[in-house]
């Protein structure tokens, strides 16, 4: 991770600037969900798209009230069982839930830790992507710098860069809000250059 990105304290963001933050980085691994729940026929998709759009109506306090503590257990039966589902789609659409997951939490308590959890949890989405399309001559070494230098890792890194950039900026939340979920769609790519469109 870049010094930028690691030395911005989560613990200086206010309640809805960690809820805003996770639900962009949620909304980038959703495609990750989409394209495999399509494809497979399985989980929720419609109700896991209607309870991101809950959290983001949620930091900027539009539209109904969703209680989040009733969706946390409907969203959990969304996650792929990886025994279950012997191929790789399965896993970046288990982060992904996993991170919604998370997100649901902070919309209930905010938690830095929590937010946290979900910038690991779409790092190592990455990080796994990276490695199962690497040459399996590398070296531990080699891999390690291969996933740190690679161009998803270091869009993964600007991409949280820009978000912190925007929450703590001078505009008003509601611009902020727009601009962060504009950013956080990414043309309905994924944090692994997946689009449920394909």
């Amino acid at each position: 991770m870049t010094d930028q990105v690691q030395n911005q304290p989560l613990g200086g963001l206010q309640d809805w600037q960690l809820l805003a933050l996770a639900a962009a980085i949620t909304e980038r691994m959703y495609p990750n969900f989409a394209l495999f729940s399509r494809l497979l026929e399985f989980g929720e998709l419609d109700r896991v798209r209607r309870v991101i759009d809950g959290v983001w109506d949620a930091v900027s306090g539009t539209g109904a009230k969703m209680n989040f503590d009733v969706q946390l257990p409907h969203i959990e039966q969304n996650i792929p069982d990886l025994e279950e589902f012997d191929m790789y789609g399965a896993i970046p659409a288990r982060d992904a839930i996993l991170a919604l997951c998370c997100t649901l939490n902070t919309a209930i308590q905010p938690e830095p830790s929590e937010v946290d959890d979900i910038i690991q949890l779409s790092r190592e989405t990455v990080a796994g992507f990276i490695e199962l399309n690497a040459d399996d001559q590398l070296s531990d070494e080699e891999l390690v710098r291969l996933i740190n230098t690679h161009d998803l890792m270091l869009q993964e890194d600007d991409f949280l860069a820009d978000c912190l950039e925007l929450l703590v900026s001078t505009q008003s939340k509601a611009k902020v809000i727009q601009q962060l979920r504009a950013l956080a769609a990414n043309d309905g790519y994924s944090n692994i250059g997946i689009s449920d469109s394909e």
